[in-house]
């Protein structure tokens, strides 16, 4: 399914039924399929909808570079345009900061929250790390004054090519401005004001989203609880599926007696 909004097509899947509404929010360079094991766990026990965010999958690319809260604001015009109420969100990692603003930014929009591996804390930066930092902008800059192509922006997408990181690599254009802006947004300051059920599923792992940060989400988010899922890496919820699994219908039990 197809839908419009602020000029953006964005592909959609919407299906079940219940009294309980279900989102479901990929992470970055993700889409609808990386979500269907979710999907697949609760479409026939309510109505679940999943999408590409847009920049990803078949949906549009943003006309100019967003950051998270852009994307919620998106995300809200779209659940209002297909009458979505009381809903449960998913997040997973990027997905997880729209998730985030939307349940402590958007009044009677969420009614629980699963956050799984989830992005929005700037996280902590060891001495390597601006080491790394200096010596990356200092290539840049001789890549970009001694290299012999003929445009600044050609050397610059020689440099990115050669020495970027793998989702800036595939990343294009205005998605490449965007995730420079999503990954500085730091969402710390909103947890405190999630006043709904939220349940913490992290990968034991994770290393993208490290599990500290699950950590302190379960300290700043008042009714929250974490759950570590052993083994596991970034997607805890294909790497533990049966897990967690267990760990959602228990935790959504109630949504379903209804």
């Amino acid at each position: 399914m197809r839908i419009c909004i602020d000029g953006l097509n964005v592909n959609y899947i919407d299906e079940g039924f219940g009294t309980t509404d279900v989102l479901l929010l990929h992470g970055w360079g993700g889409s609808i399929e990386t979500v269907m094991p979710i999907f697949n766990i609760l479409h026939n026990k309510c109505r679940v909808v999943s999408l590409d965010l847009p920049g990803f999958g078949e949906s549009d690319i943003p006309k100019e570079s967003w950051n998270s809260y852009d994307y919620a604001n998106f995300i809200y015009k779209f659940i209002k345009k297909i009458n979505m109420k009381d809903i449960v969100v998913f997040g997973h990692s990027h997905g997880g900061r729209i998730a985030i603003i939307l349940s402590s930014k958007y009044d009677n929009i969420v009614s629980k929250l699963i956050l799984i591996d989830s992005a929005g804390l700037i996280p902590k930066r060891k001495l390597y790390y601006y080491v790394k930092v200096y010596w990356f902008k200092f290539l840049k800059k001789m890549y970009t004054t001694f290299s012999t192509a003929n445009t600044k922006e050609e050397n610059l997408e020689r440099f990115y090519k050669k020495f970027g990181s793998a989702d800036y690599k595939e990343a294009q254009g205005i998605m490449r401005q965007t995730m420079v802006k999503v990954i500085n947004d730091n969402l710390s300051y909103l947890l405190p004001s999630i006043s709904v059920p939220t349940l913490l599923i992290w990968g034991e792992n994770d290393e993208d989203t490290p599990l500290y940060m699950g950590k302190i989400m379960e300290e700043k988010i008042k009714d929250s609880g974490l759950i570590v899922l052993k083994g596991a890496g970034h997607y805890s919820y294909v790497d533990s599926y049966d897990q967690f699994k267990a760990v959602i219908l228990v935790f959504l039990k109630e949504n379903f007696n209804k």
